[in-house]
């Protein structure tokens, strides 16, 4: 008869399609993003890949509700009482115990995604007024509103870049203070105690 096991345990965390879904939006918003900002006057396979990112966008949607415990927004999207105490527990030098998001992340990738969604949004309706990257929704839209979305449109790629660089910042403090390997089970799917 054996006892119970000992020493650090393998369980399964992010699933195939899950960590399909998050490599795939971070390399079209990573090009996405590059092509906005040092890519050629015609953005075609800048509008290519706000396209995907749409589609992704709509994938995830449906995977947070039907998808497996982990990746559903009831399973991490906590209330401002489960983030608080989440907090107070950061400057602990120990692994987080939860599997999957903790409260934070949690809201974390709400933000995200709601950037994301308006970033999609803006990027559909916008008229530079350069005849060549009018979004292919524009002509829906008032003018107002087509100028409104550029601007918009440019100010939300700045905050995804600052939602970005807190997203690598957290895997770094995880990774680094917490001695919590975040980047492993994103390829793997499985987590180690």
């Amino acid at each position: 008869m054996s006892g119970p096991q000992e020493g650090p345990q393998d369980w399964p965390v992010w699933d195939p399609l899950l960590r399909l879904f998050h490599w795939a939006l971070a390399a079209a918003v990573t090009a996405g993003w590059l092509l906005g900002r040092f890519g050629p006057l015609q953005m075609t396979w800048h509008f290519w890949l706000g396209y995907a990112v749409c589609g992704l966008l709509a994938f995830r949607l449906v995977w947070g509700i039907i998808g497996p415990r982990t990746a559903r927004f009831a399973a991490f999207v906590r209330g401002p009482g489960a983030v608080l105490a989440y907090l107070r527990t950061l400057p602990a030098r120990q692994a987080s115990p939860l599997r999957g998001h903790n409260p934070l992340g949690g809201w974390s990738v709400v933000a995200m995604l709601l950037v994301l969604t308006a970033q999609v949004v803006t990027g559909l309706t916008m008229d530079p007024e350069d005849y060549i990257n009018t979004g292919p929704l524009a002509g829906y839209v008032s003018a107002g509103w087509n100028r409104q979305a550029v601007s918009l449109h440019g100010l939300l790629g700045n905050v995804l870049l600052g939602l970005v660089a807190l997203h690598v910042a957290a895997i770094l403090y995880y990774r680094l203070w917490k001695r919590q390997d975040l980047i492993t089970p994103m390829i793997t799917g499985r987590a180690r105690d």
